[in-house]
């Protein structure tokens, strides 16, 4: 019974080098986590903003992991602790969730002192998936909405739905007109898009802004484009 007693009560002393280092290599694999899904991730709204989430989700599971690894009391208090934590913000995207998933692992293998392994697979997997990445954004498209909102000075309905059509079908694999309000000194058309890349959109932003700079317009997908 005392051997059982000392099992749950006993802890190694936590190696504070050992943990400032497995802390330092964890900045270092979470900034180039951030970049990494900053430069190739598809997600295209609050990219910035949710990056910054990945070094303080690596840092605490570093933190956590280094500390309830030598006592198995600890642990299971861990788990009774995380029982009856809720996260709510929602993850819009299944991209978003593997990146955190890869901020945790990170976190669990320097943790745990795995600091080569953790280090090499890591390395290897953010390879792969910047390959995946860069070669599939090439044949990858996306489908958006297109609403643009102009003020009609002269009249020219036929004319300005024609300008529009022409410019959209130059940066688009494929274009539908939806929709044609007519309203006093405005007129707004809505048009569904297969864009092929994000540098065919900004294309086609910048034009449709250049011969109309008092649009107002709108793109709106499953991904959240934000408006401009």
């Amino acid at each position: 019974m005392p051997q059982e007693i000392s099992l749950f009560t006993d802890q190694a002393p936590l190696n504070l080098l050992s943990l400032l280092l497995n802390l330092a290599i964890g900045v270092l694999l979470a900034i180039a986590l951030r970049i990494h899904f900053r430069r190739f991730g598809s997600t295209l709204s609050n990219r910035d903003e949710f990056a910054q989430v990945f070094p303080f989700v690596l840092l605490t599971t570093v933190l956590i992991i280094s500390i309830v690894k030598s006592s198995l009391a600890l642990s299971l208090g861990l788990v009774g602790a995380l029982s009856i934590v809720r996260f709510r913000t929602p993850i819009k995207e299944p991209e978003e969730l593997a990146y955190l998933f890869m901020a945790i692992a990170m976190g669990l293998g320097l943790g745990a002192n795995q600091t080569i392994p953790t280090v090499v697979a890591s390395i290897v997997i953010l390879s792969v998936m910047a390959l995946i990445g860069r070669y599939g954004q090439d044949t990858a498209s996306t489908n958006v909405y297109l609403s643009i909102d102009c003020r009609d000075k002269n009249g020219s309905n036929e004319d300005f739905l024609k300008k529009t059509s022409e410019i959209i079908q130059k940066h688009t694999l494929n274009c539908d007109l939806r929709r044609f309000d007519i309203r006093e000194g405005s007129v707004e058309s809505t048009y569904f898009l297969d864009i092929a890349s994000n540098d065919n959109l900004n294309a086609l932003i910048s034009e449709l802004s250049e011969y109309f700079p008092e649009a107002g317009i709108t793109f709106l997908d499953q991904n959240q484009l934000p408006s401009v």
